[in-house]
């Protein structure tokens, strides 16, 4: 268990290595201190929570290293009149930190189990804004669109095209694109009425964007 001051003390280190990686958004950087990580962590690697490195969650996929959730969400541009929507949800932990940014956030993620450990974390923050779904990403969430913003945390070879027709005009995509064995580059997608503006951020590495939902073990 991290007491009172270690967390105080891995916060100030984090969000100073954040700021070292041109994080420089202080509503970005006050939704991560005000986020606990290691919350969203199993036991084992809880002490970690601090360091900027991606780790280990259930159903074999990663939280992302904090680095890189802050500037994927610094591209992003969130406005607290923005309704969000986050394609792999995981841990919650991306979604827990759009939701203190935005007005909603509607978060997909095609694990069972990693949804209801996201809804149980989700819930004892206390955070109201947010609504998981159990399904395919890479479809959107029709039902809730058009969005203002939407982020991806899985790699595509392309920008799904059902997600870039849920994208507003004037809206904001960011994600990865590239093959899922190969480096990836993180890009920025504009939706203008003149038609779609691409930007390339950085090189990244994330887990595939996959369809369907999950088969997963004893769910």
């Amino acid at each position: 268990m991290i007491t009172e001051d270690q967390r105080a003390e891995g916060t100030m280190r984090l969000i100073y290595t954040l700021r070292s990686n041109g994080v420089t958004d202080s509503r970005i950087l006050d939704a991560i201190e005000r986020t606990p990580r290691e919350f969203f962590l199993d036991r084992a690697f809880q002490d970690r929570a601090f360091d900027d490195i991606p780790l280990p969650i259930a159903c074999g996929q990663t939280i992302s290293q904090p680095s890189i959730v802050a500037l994927m969400t610094q591209a992003l541009e969130v406005t607290p009149r923005c309704k969000v929507l986050e394609v792999g949800c995981g841990s919650g932990y991306q979604a827990a930190i759009l939701a203190r940014l935005a007005r909603r956030v509607y978060a997909m993620e095609r694990h069972r189990p990693l949804v209801r450990q996201a809804r149980a974390r989700i819930e004892a923050l206390a955070l109201s804004n947010i609504q998981i779904l159990t399904a395919d990403g890479s479809r959107g969430w029709s039902d809730q669109a058009p969005f203002d913003r939407i982020l991806l945390t899985a790699a595509a070879e392309d920008p799904p095209k059902e997600l870039i027709a849920q994208l507003k005009t004037g809206g904001i995509m960011v994600l990865p694109v590239g093959q899922s064995d190969e480096m990836q580059q993180l890009i920025k997608i504009v939706k203008t009425p003149q038609g779609i503006e691409y930007q390339e951020l950085i090189d990244v590495r994330f887990v595939p964007l996959l369809p369907n939902v999950a088969e997963d073990v004893g769910d």
